[in-house]
């Protein structure tokens, strides 16, 4: 959950002693799923919160209702920096947010959690590769989702086909430095890549989302159709026991050990969408991969193989 938003909640709820999921959805104008998986977040990183189930019963915080947050033992307080202190690193409303929250706690307590928030760290920035900054897109597009407001984007679709069209945002994805929106649309739930939306612009209608709409869940689906796309194609390789950490981190969750050759060599199952796919992957392993089957992944790599011959033929 976002700083600024976790330490909202835990201000709430030592105001107010007892909360219900749907109060503190009002309070930080979310949905009530949002609130109650923000209330399960907390709980889950050790801070001191609990749901009191029955008639009457809610969300308690440990320490009662306070306008601080000397609630917290030194340990919980450690948990809690732990959580923020990372987003801090990328972003400003995050860094604000901490310290509010340093101020807030006792006097004892500050030095540690200073220290817990600095423990850990995010690099945004993959190894030789060039900063990757956030899209602006995405701040329009999270304010549209708190906010529950239709949005009209302008996107380019990986065919290079750009529309409009006004849709319901309903979360965003991060993952692995791409950003991804899912939405309602006039064809049910779609995702859209944030690096393809050109223009982005709130309508101030009402967006609509189901109630039981939750973002984990609807991102797991999205993870297994891709997935399962990318895994049309499957191959049977032989190649030496100390080269398959170098095949798994090539081929990630699409690469699983199929017993031992005769010959001492693993022997590996490979996946990608197509056979050019797995025959692009492989052909700069040249004869340290064997491919065993099928016939067609073999057919793509004797392709490239001779057009590489051809090609650099003089340069011997």
């Amino acid at each position: 959950m976002r700083a600024d938003r976790l330490v909202a909640a835990l201000l709430f709820m030592q105001r107010r002693g007892r909360v219900t999921a749907a109060e503190l959805a009002g309070e930080l104008e979310v949905s009530v799923a949002t609130a109650r998986r923000d209330l399960e977040a907390m709980s889950a990183a050790g801070i001191p919160v609990y749901p009191q189930p029955g008639r009457g019963g809610g969300w308690s915080l440990v320490g009662g209702a306070r306008t601080d947050l000397s609630g917290l033992s030194a340990n919980e307080a450690q948990a809690l920096f732990l959580l923020v202190g990372p987003a801090a690193a990328v972003s400003g409303d995050a860094k604000a947010a901490l310290r509010k929250l340093v101020r807030a706690l006792p006097q004892t307590f500050r030095a540690d959690a200073q220290a817990a928030a600095d423990a850990t760290m995010v690099d945004p920035t993959p190894w030789g590769e060039r900063d990757r900054r956030r899209p602006e897109t995405v701040d329009v597009l999270q304010a549209a989702v708190v906010r529950r407001r239709r949005v009209r984007l302008t996107y380019t679709n990986s065919a290079r086909t750009r529309t409009e069209r006004t849709v319901d945002p309903w979360g965003l994805v991060d993952k692995d430095d791409t950003w991804y929106l899912i939405a309602g649309t006039e064809r049910g739930r779609r995702t859209f890549r944030i690096d393809r939306i050109d223009a982005a612009e709130q309508t101030g209608e009402p967006a609509e989302r189901p109630d039981d709409f939750v973002l984990a869940t609807a991102w797991r689906e999205v993870v297994g159709d891709v997935e399962e796309r990318r895994s049309r194609t499957w191959a049977t390789v032989l190649v030496e026991a100390r080269f398959v950490p170098v095949l798994r981190d090539r081929f990630g969750r699409h690469c699983h050990p199929d017993g031992e050759h005769e010959d001492g060599r693993a022997r590996m199952r490979l996946a990608a969408p197509t056979p050019l796919d797995v025959a692009r992957n492989l052909a700069g392993w040249g004869a340290l991969v064997e491919v065993l089957e099928p016939v067609s992944v073999q057919a793509e790599l004797a392709r490239i193989g001779t057009e590489l011959a051809d090609r650099y033929a003089g340069a011997r």
